[in-house]
């Protein structure tokens, strides 16, 4: 009864005009960055953080959700209608998406997307309301030693998020834990890795590293692109699925939903992950695998499903251990940081508005996202004809305003234009900018933790390994660590 008093404290937050508008714009800015193929959330969320500066906590971190898992809403549609995938998680739903859009069967497949995700997201978020609580009261037990082990294990998890290779990931999360070092000792304050420049005591901005990785980096990468996606020439006629569409697509939803929202609470898991198992899972249990790839519409449900229930669940080790698992929550979890909001095991009792607004807002954004997607697909498909060649320009210059604007100085706009070009470099490279990101904000953090832990043990490293918890969080680092060469040692065997 508690929860249900605490929902309804967060419903009257969530229903006021202002953040009813903020879950409003959110959820049409996601969904339309979502179809757009090569921007997505972390490039948007990254324009939109200097603009957040003005609002109140609990609005911001509205909208700033409310354009994550919108964007999870409308990378369908592309996915659909021109075998692109609009957003990264919505790749598997080419497949048979666009076989089904061919074959006529558009509006059933968009159809079938958009309640499922509905669907999968509301699950989601009753899963995140219920499990949030008392996962963060369970935290409050963590002391500095095991709140180490959980960053390394979290900087471990940072490592599947390089692009499919572990060392890639590694290296550049190796690289984000330089970044976070420039600046101020937390420790002594004395100044490091400055080389004499004032500005650098401050260390990088991480809005400005943001800005310049997701949004200059990704429309330098973006812009070479010479080839023009053609939108398929179909009638999208009813939008409604029959009712053996409806009947093939429940279990998938149903299986997407649940595994969705337990990958979605791993840090380094995620709606990519989850699409791609959904997938496989709904192939093998199916009587008719032949057809998945030509048009099965559990090839649609399954994976959609999973994504947003992943993309609300990520919320989870944010809110609850103050750990991001992918580049977009990072971008949430800097937001949070600016407002003077520390996300953790005291967010729920210490911020409560900011908690129980924010799960009702996306029971809220749910709803508003399934009554917007389905009447505006024909304004979405004509979005995407606008040449890349005209939005670049405004992209970036709404990234240098927004960087100028965050301390209102030439040096920051430089340093964007400067991770702007590393970004771009790095995506040439086949890097993942994601890693660094998440591996800055996570480091200062493990920095003060094992220091903290040091001191408390006087120099003794055992204080990790004699507490049970941070021995147990250690030991699943080691093994993920060493996780690639288990596969390389099994594979040299099959060979």
């Amino acid at each position: 009864m508690e929860i249900l008093s605490l929902l309804a404290q967060g419903f009257a937050i969530a229903l006021t005009p202002t953040n009813l508008a903020y879950g409003f714009v959110g959820a049409l800015v996601g969904t339309a960055i979502g179809v757009l193929p090569g921007l997505g959330p972390p490039a948007t969320i990254a324009l939109l953080l200097p603009i957040t500066y003005g609002m109140a906590p609990t609005s911001a971190v509205i909208l700033l959700a409310g354009i994550f898992y919108g964007a999870m809403y409308g990378g369908s549609t592309t996915s659909i209608l021109l075998n692109i995938p609009g957003e990264a998680a919505s790749v598997v739903t080419c497949i048979d998406g666009y076989q089904m859009a061919r074959q006529g069967r558009a509006g059933a497949a968009l159809a079938v997307s958009a309640v499922g995700s509905f669907v999968a997201g509301t699950a989601s978020v009753v899963g995140l309301m219920l499990l949030a609580p008392p996962l963060a009261a369970f935290a409050l037990r963590f002391g500095a030693p095991e709140y180490t082990a959980l960053l390394v294990l979290g900087l471990m998890m940072v490592g599947y998020l390089g692009g499919g290779s572990m060392t890639k990931g590694l290296m550049m999360a190796a690289l984000g834990l330089l970044l976070g070092m420039v600046g101020l000792d937390p420790i002594m304050g004395s100044p490091r890795f400055t080389y004499g420049v004032f500005k650098l005591s401050e260390g990088f901005e991480f809005v400005l590293v943001a800005m310049g990785l997701f949004g200059i980096g990704e429309v330098l990468v973006n812009v070479e692109r010479s080839t023009v996606p053609e939108v398929l020439k179909t009638r999208i006629r009813g939008l409604l699925a029959s009712r053996e569409e409806w009947r093939a697509a429940g279990l998938p939803l149903a299986r997407g939903s649940l595994l969705g929202f337990f990958v979605g609470v791993l840090p380094g898991g995620g709606a990519i992950i989850s699409s791609f198992v959904s997938y496989a899972i709904e192939k093998k249990l199916s009587r008719h695998p032949e057809r998945f790839g030509q048009g099965a519409i559990e090839g649609v449900a399954g994976p959609e499903a999973a994504n947003n229930a992943a993309a609300t669940s990520s919320f989870i080790p944010l809110l609850t251990l103050g750990i991001p698992g992918n580049a977009s929550i990072a971008l949430i979890f800097a937001a949070l940081l600016i407002h003077g909001i520390r996300p953790g095991p005291l967010l729920v009792s210490e911020q409560p508005a900011v908690f129980w607004g924010l799960i009702a807002s996306m029971y809220i954004g749910n709803l508003v996202l399934l009554v917007l997607n389905l009447p505006l697909i024909r304004l979405w498909v004509k979005l995407l004809e606008v040449p890349y060649a005209i939005l670049a320009p405004f992209v970036v210059v709404f990234v240098l305003v927004g960087a100028y604007s965050v301390n209102n100085s030439v040096f920051d706009v430089g340093t964007t234009i400067a991770f702007g070009a590393v970004g771009y470099a790095l995506r040439k490279l086949d890097f993942e900018p994601a890693p660094l990101v998440l591996a800055m904000i996570l480091g200062p953090q493990l920095e003060a933790a094992l220091r903290r832990s040091l001191i408390y043990s006087r120099g003794d490293l055992l204080v990790f390994f004699e507490r049970p918890i941070s021995a147990a969080l250690l030991a699943v680092a080691v093994l993920l660590l060493l996780s690639p060469l288990v596969r390389w040692a099994f594979e040299r065997r099959a060979v």
